[in-house]
């Protein structure tokens, strides 16, 4: 039987993690934990500037330690980044300590989230609106590996949250 404490919720920015963790974690009734948020209020600075001021290869070193702070967090969803599972060991521990699950659209789903907010997005603020499908479809190649290594793969289009808690009871039950 799979005991899980936590669960990570994985995929490609835009994907809905943020939004279904706050909703799987109140139905649950356990905690919300955003690791973007983690790492503003760590840095004092948004995940933005973050990147523009000291790069991604320090982002990254900020993601990894915030997520090793979530260790001893018992009860709790945890939304991470669209890059988290593809860096250094996160994804390893991600499935040692927690119960991960990826969120899975289309390229076509993401590029419509994406284009209204791909000014805040880091990765995104320089790709021209004709080459974001390209850019995600590239990105997404590069990052299944990691993210199809979840131990639940669900289709993140409009999320019913009390099928997804059905899918966890029946994969934790195992």
């Amino acid at each position: 039987m799979h005991h899980a404490e936590k669960i990570y919720l994985i995929g490609f920015m835009g994907s809905g993690k943020s939004t279904t963790g706050r909703r799987l974690a109140s139905h649950l009734k356990w905690t919300f934990i955003d690791l973007d948020e983690l790492i503003e209020k760590s840095a004092g600075m948004k995940i933005s500037n973050i990147f523009s001021e000291k790069g991604e290869d320090h982002f990254r070193q900020m993601e990894h330690k915030a997520l090793r702070n979530t260790e001893n967090i018992t009860n709790a969803v945890i939304s991470t980044g669209g890059g988290t599972p593809c860096f250094m060991d996160n994804m390893d521990f991600m499935l040692k300590t927690g119960l991960t699950i990826y969120l899975r659209l289309s390229p076509e789903n993401l590029k419509s989230r994406l284009v209204r907010g791909s000014d805040k997005r880091p990765l995104l603020k320089d790709i021209d609106r004709k080459e974001l499908t390209d850019y995600i479809k590239s990105k997404l190649l590069e990052r299944e590996k990691w993210y199809m290594k979840a131990e639940l793969v669900t289709e993140g289009f409009d999320v019913d949250i009390t099928t997804l808690c059905a899918k966890i009871r029946d994969l934790l039950e195992k």
